[in-house]
């Protein structure tokens, strides 16, 4: 199923893996994922399209727009940092209301550290194993490994004289089989691996708000505080969130794109889900 899914283009690209290519290639001189992203313009996410237009504007000058992804906005501004460059960054959304560090002198702290930040994302961490920290982190969370893999992966290739691969998004596929799953038996057998498996988790009553809450205390941080989020709009009739994972499980619950109020706002991280959504009766036959 996952491969027929991803060829009939219901599965978008994977945004963490994608933005960590493209950082990789920025901050070493490369230009094959501004190319890649050109060339696949009509299928990208937004946060994929902040990646293309933040890695144009990167070599032309001092201003870098990061839309609103908090990945992207603290993985070059710990690079800016770190390479001793004076950029600026125009944020969007959400993302001008969340609380994020500011502090330079991060670039010298360990990993262990980084990881305190902003409800404990690992995104500081992941920064900076990107800009070269070959520190090792013992059970890392689910985000830092795909970083250590995206290195590897990177050099990896490099070394061969090659270009990096791109990947779907595993997490939006692992939601979508579950999905279909539970559209055709009536029940699901999913196991939530991260902080992005929550309100899917929460919608489908697989996980409650508490264990949310203990296992990933960086849920406060995203585009809105999701626990509460989830709770909130688990009561709505009309669903007024514009967190796109939020949305996507609400929708997914009720089977309907009817009462959401910002139904764009999925195109952050699945631009496909409405087709998805409303094409999902007849993909698991």
């Amino acid at each position: 199923m996952r491969q027929d899914l991803i060829e009939k283009g219901y599965i978008p690209l994977d945004k963490s893996w994608m933005i960590r290519m493209g950082v990789l290639d920025l901050v070493n001189g490369y230009r094959d994922g501004v190319k890649y992203l050109e060339r696949h313009q009509e299928e990208l996410n937004e946060d994929l399209k902040s990646l293309y237009r933040a890695a144009l504007q990167w070599d032309l000058g001092d201003s870098i727009n990061v839309g609103e992804s908090g990945t992207l906005y603290r993985f070059l501004k710990f690079a800016s940092w770190e390479l001793g460059l004076d950029k600026k960054f125009v944020l969007q959304g959400t993302l001008k209301d969340r609380e994020i560090c500011d502090d330079p002198k991060i670039v010298d702290w360990p990993l262990e550290q980084l990881l305190t930040l902003d409800n404990r994302t690992s995104q500081w961490a992941s920064a900076s194993v990107l800009m070269g920290n070959q520190e090792r982190v013992q059970n890392p969370p689910y985000k830092l490994q795909v970083t250590y893999d995206a290195v590897e992966h990177w050099k990896t290739v490099r070394e061969s004289g090659e270009v990096w691969k791109p990947r779907f998004d595993e997490t939006i596929w692992a939601q979508a089989s579950a999905y279909l799953q539970w559209l055709k038996d009536g029940k699901m057998d999913f196991v939530p691996q991260q902080a992005e498996d929550y309100c899917f988790s929460r919608a489908f009553d697989i996980m409650t708000a508490e264990k949310g809450k203990a296992r990933w205390p960086s849920l406060r941080g995203h585009e809105s505080n999701r626990i509460m989020e989830m709770e909130k709009a688990l009561q709505e009739r009309e669903v007024t969130s514009r967190d796109h994972r939020v949305v996507q499980s609400i929708a997914m619950l009720k089977k309907s794109k009817e009462g959401i109020v910002n139904p764009d706002c999925v195109n952050k991280s699945w631009p496909q889900f409405w087709r998805f959504l409303e094409d999902s009766p007849n993909l698991f036959s």
